[in-house]
């Protein structure tokens, strides 16, 4: 093992220079490509929205009310399954081009919907319509990740908020709109509802090829085809028979075959993404990351909420309410104004706080508390009641959408951006998909009975033909007598109360899942980008107009859009991941911006002038000791300084604002991160403490004793003198691991690998520059074998003694019932095995890497075999 200091000299306030030629995004450029990416935003979440509340209309119309979830199922089954490809592939070649294809496909597939002429036809073309939206929501979400630092990201999300709100407003009203009309245009109305979609279509094309510029880095990765192909034979049996069950029967030959080939379909993908490793579709090391795995499972739980909701609301305003698809599409703003309120809300929160774990586990409190409330509908129920159960279904909605995302964002590695984000929305979609078929075939199934029970266990003569046709058309039971009518509608209304009871009890489901869900606190932003936090105003600055008082960041490497040390873990306990004692699950972390000094002069001018107002507070190290001396900037939203000050000698501080308003407080000080916060002035005084996280880096190869070949996958964590873990890390192919924002002092390095033994060592961290440490690992060895008398019987209960070539004891074991041992972790080389429980036996073995089989033979022992003869 080999330690060397680099120590990092540059003039105060730039960039490293090997940098200083790339280009870094303003916030202005980040609006533009933005502008691109809420084009496609607003076609897919319209889309979602549009036909929920036209679908009656046009299942009654195409003579298919009984086939109405295959036009919802088709779409969401391809949506679904092309979701993790275009993740995978715009990794690999890039954003862009696939996000346009994407809108392309999904153009093409809504002039197809529009011309359908039944409803197989219609699921169809919708399933076209899928192969493109699987695209526009996940990676316009990618993109944001790309270009976008971790705590920012909410910020900019509320743009795409603004627009999913807008458009899913606007979709159930149009959708009602265009369902309303007998004839529109020549075309019946309902056509409008797909028809619609391609003027949009085309100029977000257009927009989106002339904006979305975005700097891309090839990955030279196989592309899984098997594993898509093995991904469709896994998910759409389960969907079809889904769909299918309540008219084969679940127990029926072709579910049975359904259920078949589906479960050979899942052991396959999974074997083929083992196989294809970091080529893989879907990783399978992502779900090795606890936080990554819950938010998985959550997001699953959420998406059957959410399309559930989406579908089954219309149903009960449009067939028991009697209200027509416009008026239903009106009476779902609830819905939609609790989503976009409350992840705005949670939102920003989250981007002040980097906290989010809170939001999921309220929200699908809320979800469930708001389904429960309308499961207690009546048929003739006040309006005011399903919509405030729309509005508390919404409010946990909201709350979970974006949050989810933001959590897989951050516990996965940057490199797989695109494949975390398209699997978060591949599985929520698979949540969705599930949702709908299941929610339906519980409605239509549940239906006649209920219907019979209204009647009083006895339909009337001449009604069961009726009732028995309201599954393929609803819409006639608006014209049955009163005293039909009635015991309809209550049967309608039980039914669909039951899906509600339902989906509060699988709400309550994902409540205790994400309870277990791993916070990882989202990284800090650098100076510059924390000056944006104090006040939109700060939002329009431009490179040529950033203040003074604030460092260039660092510009990023070709192919990036911020300055990434490759698979740079976020440190337990900095300021930008507060979150204390094993607050890091993920062995790859977030990149972070990274910034050069702050060019500030210092001065003791700590009194400020008359009707100023004082900020005060603390700085301190990440392990809670006072930093004496810190040079303090204040500076208001247009980037002009206000005041500077010193910081004491017990890290208090006093600096004067002007007055009320949002400042940003900037903080350096030696061997020291410098750090940017808002704070937010009043009528007295305001207080802020500032943790400052060390400017040290500590980085090394791992690799095998005697070799030069770098050990993947290996773990190691950095923890300080007091124990604390200050950070993981999971090696890649090049075996480099690397740490930074690490402060002065004494720290241990443990790594480890698999089949390999874990080597601990005490290294001492400078304040400043990289400390180089190369960690070599030995390998492993797993013996096992089992021991046998001569006439082959196996030995139970046997003491297995392992001795090295010097004869010193390296392990003890005792066989199992079956005579098996199990010995681990030896090191590579000779030993001598001794036997024992019989006459004893030694033999000799030479262990290499891996495992090694050593089967024992022990005497023959007359007095024992009379002894178990006799048993």
């Amino acid at each position: 093992m080999t330690s060397t200091v680099e120590k990092q000299s540059q003039p105060q306030g730039r960039a490293p220079a090997e940098d200083s030629d790339t280009p870094r995004l303003t916030h202005r450029q980040i609006i533009t490509i933005i502008s691109g990416l809420m084009c496609g935003m607003f076609l897919a979440a319209l889309d979602q929205t549009i036909v929920g509340t036209s679908i009656v209309r046009i299942a009654n119309d195409l003579h298919g009310f009984d086939l109405q979830a295959w036009a919802t199922t088709a779409y969401l089954i391809t949506s679904t399954i092309a979701t993790p490809i275009y993740g995978k592939l715009s990794d690999i070649y890039g954003r862009k081009p696939f996000y346009l294809a994407a809108i392309g496909i999904f153009v093409a597939g809504s002039l197809a919907s529009s011309f359908a002429t039944s409803m197989y036809e219609l699921a169809a073309f919708r399933a076209v319509q899928g192969l493109g939206a699987g695209g526009l929501m996940s990676l316009a979400m990618t993109i944001i990740g790309d270009v976008v630092p971790p705590r920012e990201r909410p910020r900019y999300q509320g743009y795409f908020l603004a627009v999913f709100g807008i458009s899913t407003v606007l979709g159930p009203v149009l959708g009602g709109f265009f369902a309303g009309f007998d004839v529109l245009g020549g075309l019946h109305g309902w056509r409008w509802v797909f028809l619609i979609n391609v003027p949009i279509g085309i100029i977000a094309l257009f927009v989106v090829a002339k904006v979305l510029n975005v700097p891309h880095q090839r990955h030279d990765h196989k592309i899984d085809w098997w594993g898509a192909l093995t991904m469709v034979v896994a998910v759409v049996p389960f969907l079809i028979v889904a769909e299918q069950g309540q008219k084969w029967g679940w127990g029926d030959v072709k579910s049975i075959w359904m259920y078949a080939i589906g479960g050979v379909g899942v052991v396959l993908f999974i074997v083929v993404e083992k196989l294809m490793r970091d080529a893989a579709l879907i990783p399978l090391r992502l779900f090795k990351n606890s936080t990554f795995t819950v938010a998985i499972i959550g997001g699953v739980i959420v998406g059957v909420a959410m399309f559930g909701a989406i579908t089954m609301i219309p149903q009960y305003m449009q067939v028991v309410q009697g209200y027509t698809p416009t008026q239903s599409g009106l009476l779902m703003l609830p819905l939609m104004a609790g989503i976009m309120s409350s992840s705005i809300i949670s939102g920003r929160i989250t981007s002040r706080t980097g906290r989010y774990k809170i939001f999921p586990v309220l929200g699908t409190i809320l979800i469930a508390a708001g389904a429960l409330f309308f499961a207690q509908l009546e048929y003739d129920s006040p309006l005011w009641h399903p919509l405030v159960a729309a509005l508390i279904i919404g409010l946990g909605l909201g709350q979970c959408m974006q949050t989810l995302i933001i959590a897989v964002q951050n516990a996965g590695p940057r490199k797989d951006m695109g494949v975390s984000t398209a699997s978060a929305t591949f599985f929520r979609q698979i949540g969705g998909t599930a949702g709908v078929a299941v929610f339906l075939t519980i409605l239509f199934n549940v239906l006649p009975g209920n219907i019979t029970k209204a009647f009083g266990g006895h339909l009337p003569p001449g009604t069961a033909a009726q009732v028995g046709d309201l599954q393929s058309n609803t819409g006639i039971i608006q014209s049955l007598p009163a005293a039909v009518k009635t015991p309809v509608l209550i049967g309608f209304t039980e039914s669909i109360t039951t899906v509600f009871y339902v989906a509060g009890g699988v709400a309550l489901l994902g409540t205790l899942v994400l309870l277990f869900m791993k916070e990882i606190p989202l990284a800090g932003m650098n100076p510059a980008a924390a000056a944006v936090e104090g006040g939109e105003a700060l939002l329009d600055l431009d490179e040529d107009k950033a203040p003074a008082a604030i460092a260039e960041p660092a510009a990023e490497k070709p192919g990036s859009l911020f300055e990434e040390t490759p698979r740079e873990p976020v440190l337990v306990g900095s300021a930008a991941n507060p979150g204390g004692r094993h607050a890091l699950a993920n062995g790859h972390g977030d990149p972070q911006a990274v910034s050069g000094a702050l060019p500030m002069p210092i001065s003791n001018s700590a009194g400020g002038e008359a009707g100023s107002v004082p900020v005060t507070g603390h700085v301190r190290r990440q392990d809670g000791s006072h930093v004496s001396g810190a040079a303090l900037t204040l500076i208001d939203q247009q980037g002009r300084q206000v005041a500077r000050a010193v910081g004491n000698g017990d890290g208090s501080y006093s600096i004067p604002a002007q007055g009320p308003g949002t400042y940003v407080l900037i903080v350096a000080a030696h061997g020291h991160q410098p750090q940017a916060s808002s704070v937010v002035v009043g009528g007295g005084p305001a207080k802020l403490d500032v943790t400052l996280t060390g400017s040290g880096e500590l980085t090394g190869v791992v690799r095998s004793v005697g070799s030069a070949t770098p050990l993947a996958n290996a773990t190691v964590t950095l923890t300080d003198s007091r124990g604390e873990v200050n950070g993981a890390f999971i090696t890649a192919d090049d075996g480099i691991y690397t740490f930074t924002g690490v402060g002065a002092g004494q720290y241990t390095l443990v790594a480890s690998g698999p089949q390999y033994r874990p080597v601990a060592v005490t290294l001492t961290v400078p304040d400043s520059g990289v400390l180089r440490h190369d960690v070599e690992l030995a390998g492993a060895v797993l013996l096992q074998g089992v021991a046998r008398t001569e006439g082959d019987r196996v030995v139970p209960d046997a003491r297995i003694t392992v001795l090295d070539a010097n004869g010193n004891v390296s392990a003890v074991a005792r066989t199992d019932s079956e005579g098996r041992y199990v010995v681990s972790d030896l090191p590579i080389g000779s030993y001598t095995v001794v036997a024992s429980g019989y006459p004893p036996a030694t033999s000799q073995v030479t262990l290499g890497d891996g495992e090694a089989e050593h089967d024992v033979q022990l005497s023959y022992d007359q007095a024992l075999d009379d002894l178990v003869d006799r048993a």
